[in-house]
């Protein structure tokens, strides 16, 4: 489908709101110090206005996906970014903590909805050619939200209030619905039925165990009210694989599954969201200690790290449709991998923050060469009609893996003998006794994400002089894969296009050509 009103056009209306709810997920962890003072609320109650947000925005991801390819993506796109303003208007005017925590939930609903249909909408409205370029610009926003989140935050708390936090999305979440509705077209999945029992069981199941998971740190992993989250979860997400075996019209397709490109995509992103998110935020922990900056000036000097993204995302985007989605992921992550060990190595008492900078620059090359090619892959790993789907579960995968990263990071530093801020009874490398151990985790955990990457196989190519598919990869069938239909170099260029899409996501995405449809390369 060619863009209803440019390229540029369908870039900005569908990354804007996305660029909003990526925002929120970290945007008020500086500000946090405020709201108590403000609220007279305690840390406990603190974390929750954190945790309410990822829990309903981790959940519902899915369930908004189904939503959208049954109502229809541009309507439940709108929809949810109406509800996360008016919910950010509700939090502006809180007057307790419990209103707040309460409207963040509801905030979190309309994230949900926003972030896994705005690629999806994304894809749907850009040329096939220019796909990979727009994702890749698309990976570029998402990356920058998470990269300024906290350093917004506390320069609006410092030169304002928090309550502008949470005001400011309310005039550009209403100016991007008029742009979605002018810019962006309409669309389906081609499901007839609305699987409410599977949206039950996978968003319970997924809910429960990041609750688990973020109260871990603070109750212990053996807790009987953490195990038996964990186990719960379990038991949804048994109920959940039977009952998508047997609907007609599941909540997420278990053929997906069957997909090594979709697989292993997803594995990066929860082992890649593991070591960002949790580095990260013990990184912002050292330089507001040790190091001695405010919450502002620390957030400024995380950015040789989390700006990367903004300027390598566009270039891994083009990248993707010429070496495969494979390569880059792998390599990306095997950066990131050697920025955190390199980080880990360099943290000392009397290490001056000059000397991090070149960790933190090879750490944001690999999340810049691997947000594009991990988005573009598991959008190529399936049907048109199922970008919805694909989307929903990469985003929730997503936000396990940070929520999983922070607590398990927090619980090693923790468990190696970390202290954070002021403490008579720690000596003066207490906080360097849990940050190296900690890091190393997250660096290990990245690396095998780097595996996984390169096991996705590299494509090869076909000449299509009749519609320029020279860059459409091939899919080499993996073994005990059902035969790919055949593709003649003279007249079948757009079923070409179909099962490049599906070899290893290179091609972001399948298209409606009959021969790939019927023999569906993508799925092992």
């Amino acid at each position: 489908m060619s863009p209803r009103r440019g390229l540029a056009v369908t870039i900005v209306a569908s990354s804007i709101p996305m660029f909003l709810v990526a925002l929120n997920n970290l945007v008020v962890t500086n500000a946090l110090p405020e709201m108590g003072k403000d609220l007279g609320a305690g840390l406990n109650e603190l974390q929750w206005v954190v945790n309410a947000y990822v829990l309903a925005f981790a959940g519902l991801q899915l369930s908004a996906a189904a939503l959208g390819d049954r109502l229809g993506r541009r309507r439940v796109f709108v929809g949810g970014i109406l509800v996360f303003v008016a919910a950010s208007a509700a939090c502006a005017l809180a007057e307790t903590t419990e209103l707040l925590i309460a409207a963040r939930v509801v905030q979190g609903v309309g994230a949900a909805a926003v972030f896994p249909l705005s690629l999806t909408l994304l894809a749907a409205g850009v040329p096939r050619a220019k796909r990979n370029l727009a994702v890749g610009l698309w990976g570029a926003v998402a990356g920058t939200a998470v990269a300024i989140g906290p350093l917004v935050g506390g320069a609006v708390t410092e030169g304002l209030n928090w309550q502008w936090v949470f005001w400011v999305n309310v005039p550009i979440g209403l100016a991007a619905i008029g742009l979605a509705y002018w810019a962006l077209g309409e669309g389906r999945g081609t499901g007839k039925g609305l699987d409410l029992l599977g949206m039950l069981l996978g968003g319970g199941a997924v809910t429960v165990a990041v609750w688990a998971i973020v109260e871990a740190e603070g109750r212990g992993w053996t807790s009987p009210e953490v195990l038996g989250a964990f186990g719960a979860a379990a038991v949804l997400l048994i109920g959940f694989v039977a009952w998508e075996r047997r609907t007609p019209d599941p909540l997420l397709p278990l053929t997906f599954y069957r997909s090594r490109p979709f697989v292993l995509s997803n594995l990066v992103s929860l082992t890649m969201y593991f070591g960002v998110f949790g580095s990260i935020f013990l990184l912002v922990q050292y330089l507001q200690g040790p190091l001695g900056f405010s919450p502002l000036e620390a957030g400024v000097r995380t950015l040789p790290w989390t700006l990367m993204p903004m300027f390598l995302a566009p270039v891994a985007g083009v990248l993707t449709s010429r070496v495969g989605g494979g390569p880059l992921m792998a390599v990306g992550l095997a950066l990131q991998a050697i920025g955190l060990f390199w980080i880990g190595a360099l943290a000392d008492p009397g290490r001056e923050y000059v000397a991090l900078i070149p960790a933190m620059v090879v750490a944001g090359t690999g999340m810049g060469l691997t947000f594009a090619p991990n988005s573009a892959t598991v959008l190529g790993a399936v049907h048109d009609d199922e970008h919805g789907k694909a989307s929903g579960a990469n985003s929730t995968i997503r936000e396990v893996g940070g929520a999983l990263g922070i607590a398990v990071l927090a619980t090693v530093f923790l468990q190696s003998g970390g202290v954070v801020g002021p403490d008579p009874t720690a000596g003066p490398d207490a906080f360097f006794d849990g940050l190296v151990p900690a890091l190393y985790v997250g660096a290990t955990v990245v690396a095998a994400g780097a595996l996984a990457g390169a096991l996705i196989r590299r494509p090869r190519r076909v000449a299509d002089s009749t519609a320029g598919a020279a860059d459409a990869p091939v899919p080499a069938p993996d073994p005990g894969t059902a035969p790919v239909a055949s593709v003649d170099a003279g007249g079948a260029s757009g079923d070409a296009g179909d099962a490049g899409g599906a070899s290893d996501g290179s091609g972001a995405g399948s298209g409606a050509g009959s021969a790939s449809r019927d023999a569906d390369p993508a799925r092992v």
